[in-house]
This record gives structure tokens, C-alpha cells and sequence, in this order.
């Protein structure tokens, strides 16, 4: 090997034909689609095959189930390792067409079930919608109203008013994603825990990939239809492609650009508001470094970096099924996504590629389907000039301060005022045979202070906190309540004459 060569990681392999892939279905390119598929699955094998000979090595005669779990090894249920031995044998085999006619070998549901759970673990975007394992047709019955308000009487009433709710039902029918799996003959002398580790990782890459784009961008046509895309009944499909929501220009992250985006979205296709939780922003990995980290990104008080800062909660993910320049703002749940098997995950032999004589070439069909739940659930964003985070200083002269010195309320425990107590009136008599009673003054401007003061026949001036029991003496009482408005100067007096018995 020359010394300039440069050694590719499977992983980086794997990454590389993820980005090509992508990229491929983007462009409606097959050959380079096929390519692509053939490179995964290449460093796939390359993998495993690695790690299969690291960790024998180290096991060597202790290979079993226990040494081999605490060593990361998916360990079979004994419906799986029935399964992937009568699969080993038939692949063996010399017809082995004829071996998967005459063998019932249907994928245990736990295998499709570890690969949906390793799908949503690590695409963040998978998890965040509401991503369900389903059959071939599933019906789902979907609120066209947003919310319902109940109506308040009393408790012997009559139901006033019943909730009345419009249902639809939705029909999914999922569509067919056909993977092609090379099975190298090497690969069956691993035994069944590798061979299943092959077969997840290569339904976990067609379903991520396929599901990723279709969920992102798919058109309706015998694919998903996309976060951005128009649906509802009064959008018009035509030959099956439903048309493309409009990109929204965002020039910012500010809180004010984010809370009308936001706006748009808080408010259902029936028009009644909702209150928004799990919102995603779905970027272009390329935009994220580029545009997005850099409008996200907010210096601490310590010096450190703080990504992802945004004015509302909101979780940010990059996908490459994004396209550049365009990102999606919108609702993850509001997004229903649907992935089975079909015919229960029967692998057939197929007979459409030709590979060398050591490969054989097996079909896997997936169903898969998805669509926004409602239109207004999603936006497209037009991010191709979205600016840096700055920070703002803004300059903001104080308000004069009020001069209202006006009370908006006085009471004297239950001592009634007469006459009844208006603000512009500052005169009041009261009676009262309690020995004292509670004082509350409300300023009619919360920068406003107060003085209580009572002065009795004695001419004994005794003053009180607001709330505080004034102690009455006999006879007549003067009660003076002074505001002072938050200026400082502008004062008013209340008077209060107190007769006790």
C-alpha cells in the first residue's frame, strides 16, 4: 500500500454511501442509487465481518451467550435463532429458490421491532413524529376540530350544550419499499447473531433513508407525502403529487421573527388555537454549520459557547433529506409516519441481479407511508440569508413618573363608608360599635404610597400600616388616609369620620 493511501473506516464508509444515496434520490438517479446501495451494504458486511473477528479473538472457546451479550451482541430470542438457521440453510442450499418456496420463513416481529427502536434512537427526526409499526392497511380515525369548550351552568341544570366533535377516517395504505440484500456465502458461517446483525442494519438503512425522505420531501406519488407539501381538501393533486408549500423568507432568530412564524402554526385548519409543543426545525446538515449554528449560537457570561439557543423551545435537527437553503418549522407529533413488513417479512430469492458466485441476492418488501396530519402544522422556511446571532443594545428612556394619587378602593372592615366610596370624593362619615376595624387602601397606581392616621377626641394621633386594625375611641375618631404619587409631590388626603359607640 502506498503511503499516501488513505484508510476508510466502515462507518465513514457507511456515511459516505448514506450522503451518495440521498443525494441519488434527490436527483432520480438509479445507477447511481444502486451504487450507492451497493457501497452500504459493502461496508456493512465489512463491519461486521471486522468485528466478528475482533470479538472471537477475544472469546475464543468461551463464546457463549453471556460472554457474548456483555460484549454488545444482540442475543436471539429461540424464534429468532430457529429462524436465521432454516434461513442459513436454505441460502445453503443449491436451488435456493426453490428452498424459501417450500420453507415458512417469516421475520419474527422482535427483529422489525429492534430495528424501529434503533431507527428512532438514532434519527433524531424519526423520533420526534409520530412514527407507528403497522400492518399493510390501517385506518385511522382523526378530530377535525382542534378543541372543544364546555359550558358552565349550574348544578341541576340541564346539559346545556353537547360537545360535538367532526371525525374523519384516513385510510393509509402503505407503499411498497423493495431492498435487495446481497448475502456473501461467509457471511452464514458467522452464525445466526451476525447474520441478524447484517439483516437489521441493512432494513435500518433502507428504512431510514427512504422513510427520512419521504417524510422530509416525498410527493404523495406512490411515496410519503412530505412535511412540505400542501394537504387538506381544498388543495388540488395533480397526477398524485401533491403541490409544494411555499418557502417563507426568514432573515432571523429573533424572538419577534420566531413568535409570528410560531403564530402561523398555533392556530389549526379550523381556526380555533392550539397551544404549540414539540416543535422541530428540520435543517440541511451543510446550513446548520453554515446558517443555522452560527443565527444559534450566544456567548455565556463565562465565556463558553451556547448552541441551539432559541427563543421558544424547539428541538433542531439535521437531516440530509433536507434540501439546501430551506428548513422545516412545524408540530414533530403532527406528522404520522407508518412502517411494517410485508407478507409478515417473508424473504424471497430474487433472480433481478446477477452478483458473483459467492453472493446471493435475497428481497426484502417493506411497506412504508406517512403525511402531515393537518396543513398549517408545518412551514418551509427559506433560510439561504439567515443572519448571525448579534447582540442588541437597545437604549430606552424611563417613564415619567405618575402623578395619580387617587385611591381605587378603601374599606373599613365592616364599618360602612357613606356615602359609598368614590375616588374624587374625599369626605366620609362611618359608625361603628366594634372596637376596631381593619383599614384597606388600594392606590389607584402601584408606585403610590400610603400614611394612615387616626386622631381621636383626645387629640391623640396614632398612625397604622395599610391592612393594620385601627383601635377606635370612644366617640369620634378622625381617620386620614394620605396618598403620595410615585413623583413624590402630587399627594391627596382621605378623611374618614369615625363615630364609636
Amino acid at each position: 500500500m502506498r503511503t499516501n493511501d488513505i484508510i476508510t473506516s466502515p462507518e465513514q464508509a457507511r456515511q459516505d454511501a448514506r450522503a451518495k444515496l440521498m443525494q441519488a434520490i434527490a436527483d432520480n438517479d438509479k445507477a447511481g442509487f444502486d451504487q450507492a446501495f451497493n457501497d452500504m451494504l459493502g461496508a456493512i458486511e465489512s463491519d461486521i465481518m471486522q468485528r466478528h473477528a475482533e470479538q472471537m479473538d477475544e472469546v475464543r472457546e468461551e463464546a457463549d451467550r453471556s460472554v457474548l451479550a456483555q460484549r454488545g451482541v444482540r442475543q436471539l430470542t429461540s424464534e429468532e435463532k430457529t429462524y436465521y438457521q432454516r434461513l442459513t440453510e436454505a441460502m445453503r442450499s443449491a436451488n435456493p429458490k426453490q428452498a424459501l418456496l417450500n420453507t415458512d420463513l417469516t421475520l419474527p416481529r422482535t427483529v422489525m421491532n429492534a430495528v424501529f427502536d434503533e431507527l428512532q434512537t438514532s434519527h433524531p427526526l424519526l423520533s420526534a413524529i409520530q412514527f407507528t409499526n403497522t400492518t399493510g392497511i390501517t385506518e385511522m380515525v382523526m378530530s377535525q376540530n382542534g378543541e372543544q369548550v364546555a359550558q358552565w351552568g349550574k348544578l341541576c341544570d340541564e346539559i346545556v350544550k353537547e360537545l360535538l366533535a367532526g371525525f374523519s377516517v384516513v385510510n393509509m395504505t402503505l407503499l411498497k419499499l423493495s431492498a435487495f440484500i446481497p448475502v456473501c456465502k461467509a457471511m452464514l458461517e458467522l452464525g445466526p447473531e451476525w447474520l441478524d446483525d447484517f439483516v437489521r442494519q441493512v432494513l435500518y438503512e433502507a428504512l431510514a433513508n427512504g422513510l427520512e425522505y419521504g417524510i422530509v420531501t416525498g410527493n404523495g406519488n406512490d411515496q410519503p407525502i412530505g412535511m412540505d407539501r400542501q394537504v387538506g381538501p381544498n388543495v388540488t393533486v395533480s397526477g398524485g403529487v401533491y403541490p409544494e408549500k411555499a418557502p417563507v423568507a426568514v432573515p432571523d432568530f429573533q424572538p419577534a421573527t420566531i413568535g409570528r412564524l410560531l403564530s402561523l402554526i398555533a392556530v389549526d385548519p379550523a381556526g380555533k388555537p392550539r397551544t404549540l409543543r414539540d416543535i422541530i426545525l428540520v435543517v440541511n446538515p451543510q446550513d446548520y454549520f453554515q446558517r443555522v449554528m452560527p443565527a444559534t449560537t450566544v456567548m455565556a457570561p463565562d465565556g463558553t459557547y451556547r448552541n441551539d439557543v432559541l427563543p421558544y423551545p424547539m428541538r433542531v435537527i439535521q437531516s440530509a433529506a433536507m434540501p439546501a437553503g430551506k428548513a422545516i418549522l412545524g408540530i414533530g407529533y403532527k406528522y404520522f409516519a407508518g412502517a411494517g413488513m410485508e407478507r409478515e417479512g417473508r424473504i424471497e430469492y430474487s433472480d433481478h441481479y446477477q452478483f458473483l458466485e459467492d453472493d446471493r441476492v435475497y428481497l426484502i418488501k417493506l411497506y412504508a407511508n406517512g403525511f402531515p396530519m393537518d396543513n398549517n402544522a408545518f412551514l418551509v422556511l427559506d433560510v439561504s440569508e439567515l443572519q448571525p446571532a448579534t447582540i442588541r443594545v437597545t437604549t430606552i428612556d424611563p417613564p415619567a413618573a405618575s402623578s395619580n394619587a387617587d385611591l381605587a378602593s378603601l374599606t373599613l372592615g365592616r364599618a360602612a363608608l357613606s356615602p359609598a366610596f368614590d375616588d374624587a370624593t374625599v369626605s366620609y362619615t362611618a359608625s361603628t360599635t366594634d372596637a376596631s376595624n381593619t383599614v384597606n387602601a388600594i392606590p389607584a397606581d402601584a408606585g403610590a404610597t400610603i400614611e394612615i392616621t387616626n386622631t381621636h377626641d383626645t387629640d391623640q394621633t396614632d398612625s397604622y400600616q395599610n391592612g393594620q386594625a385601627v383601635v377606635w375611641a370612644t366617640g369620634s375618631n378622625t381617620l386620614t388616609v394620605k396618598v403620595t404619587a410615585a413623583n413624590g409631590t402630587s399627594n391627596k388626603t382621605y378623611t374618614v369620620t369615625v363615630t364609636k359607640s
